[in-house]
């Protein structure tokens, strides 16, 4: 595979080393083609393979280098540079520290809000494939908390994976069942997959899943993503620290993102356990995660029907005969909220409707308590 001028050209055999390292990190054509300006230019493609303290580890046709990232600060947090891009960055020689010239457009990224008041959203992984949810058996299952990261998920564009791990810690096999039953139902669409890391038990499966394309590890820490990461690279790439008996929870063994090259193909990207899962921008996520109610919602009797007490009402129909469980429709309209809250932080166009639709409600309530006013009168 090409890369224009910005491949050192002193060999064959250092040529083709060059190109296996970037088609190791996911190199295809579609970046080589989103690249080519920049080969034009001199610069060197590269995958970022870690990100601290304004510099960064890339993958590049020279091997594994060190970048500033100073030309890529911008004041948008969502546009850092971060663990997954594809980059321009200078070639040997050229500067001392060489630098990130510019980001390739992400085909997708994972973000989050950030636990501050300043309702900023952060970049978690770019360019990523598949998102693996890593929940531990260790502790009671946490629906809501599941549901939050598939909704994160879902929006980035990325096919998410559950992973029950630990599984070893539930011997019998009706009982772990059951347990795969209750997050398949808050997880239509998505493969669920009891796996040990001790046994061995689904590492097979979930290997198959990762092979191609770009993974992301996300979870909360102590649910076992740092020796799930280890299983899938074959070595002991990451430290592993004990989780507390009493809540499962565990410190944060990994504390920046890194991207490894699986020895089965594709790549792996471990994070850090995130004690916060506020969603950003996601409602096409949480319309994902709660699919049978987006269907339901369309065989209302009427379009903006709130599911409360409307005739006609499908979602409140379900409720009642119960195919649709009450903690769904609870968890939905939580992050629907939260949702709406967050854009509306940033989106001044959001907040108007907001107000409008308050106000709205604020009418028909008067209008409501007068008529029944008079009716009494």
């Amino acid at each position: 595979m090409s890369f224009g001028s910005s491949v050192p050209s002193s060999s064959a055999s250092s040529s083709s080393s060059s190109s296996s390292l970037l088609d190791a990190h996911g190199w295809d054509a579609g970046w080589a083609e989103a690249f080519a300006p920049y080969a034009a230019q001199g610069l060197l493609p590269g995958r970022v393979v870690r990100v601290d303290r304004g510099q960064c580890d890339i993958a590049t046709p020279e091997g594994i280098v060190r970048a500033d990232t100073a030309f890529v600060t911008p004041h948008d947090p969502l546009r850092v540079v971060c663990t997954g891009d594809w980059a321009a960055v200078d070639p040997e020689g050229v500067s001392d520290p060489r630098y990130v010239r510019t980001l390739l457009p992400r085909r997708t990224a994972f973000a989050r809000s950030t636990s501050s008041q300043r309702s900023e959203g952060q970049i978690l992984a770019a360019n990523v494939d598949h998102a693996v949810i890593t929940v531990s058996l260790a502790v009671e299952l946490d629906l809501g908390r599941i549901e939050r990261f598939l909704a994160l998920a879902w929006e980035s564009g990325a096919q998410p994976t559950i992973v029950l791990s630990k599984a070893d810690l539930v011997p019998d096999p009706v009982g772990l069942s059951y347990l795969v039953e209750d997050v398949e139902t808050v997880a239509p669409g998505v493969q669920v997959v009891p796996l040990s890391s001790e046994t061995g038990e689904g590492l097979d499966v979930l290997s198959a899943v990762v092979a191609g394309g770009t993974t992301v590890l996300l979870g909360v820490s102590g649910a076992g993503k740092s020796t799930l990461a280890n299983a899938l690279v074959g070595s002991d790439v990451m430290t592993v620290q004990a989780a507390r008996d009493v809540d499962g929870k565990g410190r944060h063994t990994t504390t920046t993102r890194n991207l490894f090259v699986l020895p089965g193909g594709g790549v792996l990207i471990d994070t850090p356990g995130l004690r916060g899962v506020g969603l950003w921008d996601a409602e096409t996520g949480v319309g994902q995660v709660f699919s049978e109610i987006e269907e339901l919602s369309a065989e209302c009797r009427f379009h903006d029907c709130a599911h409360e007490s409307e005739p006609g009402c499908a979602v409140a129909a379900a409720i009642e005969d119960g195919s649709l469980p009450v903690r769904r429709l609870e968890s939905y309209r939580k992050l629907l909220r939260e949702n709406q809250r967050i854009v509306a932080k940033t989106d001044a166009r959001v907040r108007s409707e907001i107000l409008k639709d308050w106000k709205r409600k604020g009418a028909e309530g008067r209008a409501a308590m007068e008529a029944k006013r008079g009716r009494v009168r």
